[in-house]
């Protein structure tokens, strides 16, 4: 990938939740103005703004997003292993959202700072 990619910080504060494959997808997530719904035959999984989760749901708080900037086409190679290993490199852990149009990062709000600085560093923009 010959081109750094363009990339965003959302303001939101995110929320990654685990439910048993059998549960219903809540109600409650329709709220958030950003969420992903994973269901495999292993588990539920729903990523959503930490401000509408409920105080009886449990799930891993705390997570910032950045978004590459799309569209992107199917046939691009490269952007997230670029973007992983620049992270990695920083022992920066990630959890990756794909959409139709583009890929979303999400990273510790304690990792937000240090990885938009070797993101500008690595010639991406932020």
């Amino acid at each position: 990938m010959a081109e750094k990619l363009s990339l965003v910080i959302l303001s939101e504060r995110f929320c990654i939740i685990r439910f048993n494959s059998s549960d219903e997808v809540p109600n409650w997530k329709n709220r958030s103005s950003w969420y992903s719904i994973t269901k495999t035959l292993d588990e539920l999984s729903i990523v959503c703004e930490e401000a509408v989760v409920p105080a009886e749901v449990k799930g891993d708080f705390g997570w910032r997003c950045i978004k590459v900037l799309g569209p992107l086409e199917f046939g691009q190679v490269g952007i997230l292993a670029g973007l992983s290993k620049v992270l990695a490199e920083k022992h920066i852990s990630i959890f990756v959202v794909s959409t139709y149009d583009t890929d979303y990062i999400l990273l510790k709000e304690a990792s937000l700072n240090p990885a938009i600085e070797v993101l500008r560093m690595n010639g991406y923009n932020i």
